[in-house]
């Protein structure tokens, strides 16, 4: 690890995207709502260009300047949230009010924004309050409520998978900056029994849990896509069918350009190909920490930690969901699955990521440190 750490997440993350590309040009074909035979390949294209060019952006500006505005981009983030309540303006699909239409914009997902800018602001609070991390009030009340609001905002949008990803790294970046063990294991039983109560309530959801808990007897109802899911995996093996010969795409599995590409890669491309893009997240998770350890200031080695977080909590959990290890939680696979607004963001995040990485200090062999181009003689 050190001055190659960001190089190698961003190896990682093109390998990613054209992986997507690719197996988006093999399953989008079949798409019924599709406009045209690769529409959706050409949309995910652009975004990929509108994505780099952003992310390139964000690499380039000091992400300090995002310390600077936390609160404008904590407050901007509440307020695309609450548009999803607004008549007129969200946009409701299979029950779900994940999205908004705006003039010009046009529709996208405003919780994929809105979980960089809560980690942007998390971060920075603590930061600020770093010596009092182990207080109950500063150091736990107060970063509780940056997280708790979004985190409901985002969970009665009935986004349930990313609402619970983002508390995950929320609650991963207090424990990096020191808040005390007994408050985070407190509040993560609370919020699990929370959660279930939820679950239970819900008769959707609950079916969800039901049909994980034994999806042969559920394999034409509720538990259809991660049965046809694990079929597609039996019918690659090792070495796969070969890329555009897969069967599941043809209408038996659901979603399979978006949440369940991943059955795909394994079905077209087989098992090799599927454990790369595991070992992919897994450099990314690694090396994304490592930037993290080498961040110039306390806001950096937070915030590294938490892009790294939004990144790769959403990709185990999809991958989780397709294998049958979790219930159907709806996330897609960052940088792989169809969608433009988890793809644009989600480079933006690599693209602070490398910002942190740039303006890092590196121990020499020589045993001195580099810091903003000047060498310093360590005494």
């Amino acid at each position: 690890m050190g001055r190659k750490n960001a190089l190698i997440v961003c190896i990682s993350v093109i390998l990613l995207v054209v992986l997507g590309l690719i197996m988006l040009a093999s399953t989008s074909v079949w798409v019924e709502s599709a406009e045209s035979k690769y529409s959706h390949l050409k949309k995910q294209s652009i975004w990929t260009g509108v994505g780099t060019v952003a992310a390139f952006v964000a690499a380039v500006v000091d992400y300090r300047f995002l310390k600077k505005h936390a609160k404008l981009i904590f407050f901007g983030s509440l307020i695309l949230l609450a548009l999803c309540y607004v008549p007129g303006v969200k946009h409701t699909v299979n029950g779900e009010t994940r999205w908004i239409k705006l003039p010009v914009l046009g529709q996208f997902q405003p919780s994929e924004a809105a979980k960089i800018g809560v980690v942007i602001a998390l971060c920075s609070y603590l930061a600020l309050f770093q010596s009092e991390a182990r207080t109950f009030k500063k150091g736990f009340i107060i970063p509780m409520l940056i997280i708790v609001v979004p985190v409901i905002l985002i969970f009665f949008e009935k986004d349930m998978g990313t609402a619970v990803g983002l508390a995950a790294t929320c609650l991963g970046i207090l424990f990096i900056a020191g808040t005390r063990i007994r408050y985070l294991v407190i509040t993560a039983i609370s919020g699990m029994s929370g959660l279930f109560v939820m679950v239970f309530i819900n008769p959707n959801r609950w079916d969800r849990i039901t049909s994980f808990m034994d999806l042969e007897a559920n394999k034409l109802g509720s538990g259809l896509q991660q049965w046809r899911s694990i079929l597609a995996f039996s019918n690659g093996g090792a070495n796969g069918l070969g890329l555009g010969n897969g069967a599941e795409k043809h209408g038996y599995l659901p979603y399979a350009h978006t949440d369940f590409i991943f059955p795909m890669i394994g079905e077209e491309l087989g098992l090799w190909f599927t454990l790369g893009t595991v070992l992919c997240f897994v450099i990314i998770a690694v090396y994304g920490i490592g930037v993290g350890i080498y961040a110039a200031d306390a806001f950096g080695r937070l915030l590294a930690i938490g892009i790294t977080g939004l990144v790769v909590i959403p990709s185990m959990m999809n991958i989780a969901v397709t294998t049958g290890l979790l219930p159907n939680t709806g996330l897609p696979l960052p940088f792989v699955s169809y969608g433009g607004t988890n793809l644009v963001f989600t480079l933006i995040a690599i693209g602070v990521l490398v910002s942190i990485h740039r303006r890092s200090n590196f121990e020499t062999e020589d045993n001195t440190r580099v810091d903003k181009g000047v060498v310093k003689v360590r005494i």
